[in-house]
C-alpha cells in the first residue's frame, strides 16, 4: 500500500522523535565527554584523564583558590577556544538549566574578586587564616558544635603562575572511561565550586559537591547577581512560616561557624539536630523539598527527578537546623548557618564570618553520607 504524502511526513516524524527520545541524557553526555577529549593533545589528554578508582584524584577537590590548593586536570584557562567550547558544551549536559547558570554566575564572581583584588587578585579573600593551611585543624569537635573557621583541604601549595582568582582557573579532570554501561566520573571546579558527578548508567549522583561564592552579591551588565541567592532566600522564607514551638526546636542552642562535612571530611557523619520535618505541615514540607531543590537539581534533570524522588521518601526522617541570626534585609544573604540532614542528605549553608561581611561570603556543602562518589552502586 502507497502512502500518502503527509502519512509518509507524519511517520518520518514519529521515527525522528524516537530517535531523539533515545538519545538518552548519557548518551549524550558520553558523546560531548568523548568529542571534548578528542579536541586535546597527547600531553593534555594525559593531564585530565585518571582511573575511575584513583583515590587521590577524587578528593582532590577544595573550597579554597587554586592558587593554596592545587587542582589536576586542564584548566579553561590553558584551553585553546574551541577546547573551552566542548568543555562548556559537555558540562551544559551534565547540569541543569539552573545549574549552568549557578556554576557560570560562580564563575563570574572570581572574576569579579580578581579585578577588585587586582591583577592576580593575590590580596585576599577565600584563602586560610594566617598560621593554618588548608589542611590544619577543624574549628569545631566533630559534631557541628563550635569552633571557627574550619580547616578543610588537603596540603596547602602554590599553583600555576600564582594566580589566585579568575573566571578561567576551574579545571575539568575525567576519571574512567566515558560509558554509558560503566561507571566513571566527571570533575569540574575551582575556586568556590568542586562538582564531583558519578555517571553509571542513566544515574547521575552529583555527591559531594561544593557551591560557594564570593563576592556572593554583585553586579555584571547592570544586572544584580546572587548565585546562591535562592539558597538564602528559601531557607529564611521556610523559618519565617515555623510557628513558636518550630523555632525554639530548630535554632541549635550552640554556634556553628562553618562547614563541618566540608573539603577533607570524606567518610565523617553528624548527628541530625533541629527540627523534625515529621512535625512539620504540609506547607512546610513542600517548601523544604524546594529548599532542598536548590542543590539536588543542579545535575541534569533526569538524574535530578530521580535524586528528588529519593529525598521526598526520606522526608519525614529529614531535619532543618539553624544557627546565627534569623532576619536578613531585602536582596541580601542571611548570614545564619543552616543545616538540612536525612538518611541520604546532609547541606549545609555556612556564612564565611572572618573578616568583612558574611553574607558576601558563602559557601554550601552537599552530600549523600551513604552515596557519595557513587560508592554505594560503583565500588573499586
Amino acid at each position: 500500500m502507497k502512502l500518502s504524502h503527509s502519512v509518509r511526513i507524519f511517520v518520518l516524524t514519529l521515527f525522528s522523535l524516537g530517535a531523539a527520545l533515545a538519545q538518552t541524557a548519557t548518551s549524550q553526555i558520553v558523546k560531548a565527554t568523548n568529542s571534548f577529549l578528542a579536541t586535546l593533545d597527547d600531553k593534555q589528554l594525559q593531564s585530565v584523564t585518571f582511573a575511575f578508582d584513583d583515590e587521590e584524584q577524587r578528593k582532590r577537590w577544595s573550597n579554597f583558590p587554586t592558587g593554596f590548593v592545587p587542582r589536576t586536570g586542564i584548566s579553561l584557562k590553558a584551553m585553546a577556544p574551541p577546547q573551552r567550547a566542548a568543555a562548556m558544551k559537555l558540562m551544559s549536559l551534565v547540569l541543569s538549566g539552573r545549574g549552568m547558570e549557578k556554576v557560570q554566575q560562580i564563575m563570574d564572581a572570581d572574576e569579579v574578586l580578581k579585578t577588585s583584588e587586582g591583577s592576580g587578585g593575590r590580596r585576599g579573600g577565600g584563602g586560610p587564616p594566617p598560621g593554618r593551611g588548608p589542611g590544619g585543624p577543624p574549628g569545631g569537635n566533630g559534631d557541628g558544635r563550635g569552633g571557627g573557621r574550619q580547616g578543610n583541604g588537603p596540603p596547602m601549595g602554590r599553583g600555576g603562575d600564582g594566580q589566585m582568582f579568575g573566571g578561567d582557573l576551574y579545571f575539568i579532570s575525567i576519571l574512567g572511561a566515558p560509558s554509558q554501561k560503566t561507571p566513571w566520573m566527571l570533575q569540574f571546579g575551582g575556586h568556590h565550586l568542586a562538582l564531583n558527578v558519578t555517571i553509571i548508567g542513566e544515574r547521575g549522583i552529583l555527591t559531594p559537591t561544593l557551591t560557594g561564592a564570593q563576592p556572593a552579591l554583585y553586579t555584571l551588565n547592570g544586572k544584580t547577581v546572587r548565585p546562591l541567592g535562592q539558597e538564602s532566600d528559601k531557607a529564611l522564607a521556610l523559618f519565617n512560616v515555623l510557628d513558636e514551638t518550630q523555632r525554639k526546636q530548630v535554632i541549635l542552642s550552640f554556634r556553628v561557624a562553618d562547614l563541618v562535612l566540608g573539603p577533607g571530611q570524606d567518610g565523617k557523619t553528624i548527628q541530625p539536630e533541629g527540627l523534625k520535618a515529621s512535625s512539620m505541615n504540609e506547607n512546610q514540607r513542600a517548601m523544604l523539598m524546594n529548599l532542598v531543590a536548590e542543590w539536588a537539581g543542579i545535575v541534569h534533570e533526569s538524574a535530578a527527578k530521580a535524586r528528588m524522588a529519593e529525598l521526598n521518601a526520606d522526608m519525614n526522617d529529614t531535619w532543618f537546623a539553624w544557627s546565627g541570626p534569623t532576619t536578613a534585609a531585602p536582596g541580601s544573604n542571611i548570614t545564619a548557618y543552616y543545616r538540612i540532614q536525612g538518611p541520604h542528605l546532609v547541606i549545609e549553608y555556612a556564612p564565611q564570618q572572618m573578616g568583612g561581611d558574611p553574607a558576601m561570603h558563602v559557601h554550601t556543602m552537599y552530600r549523600d553520607p551513604t552515596n557519595d562518589y557513587g560508592r554505594k552502586l560503583a565500588v573499586k
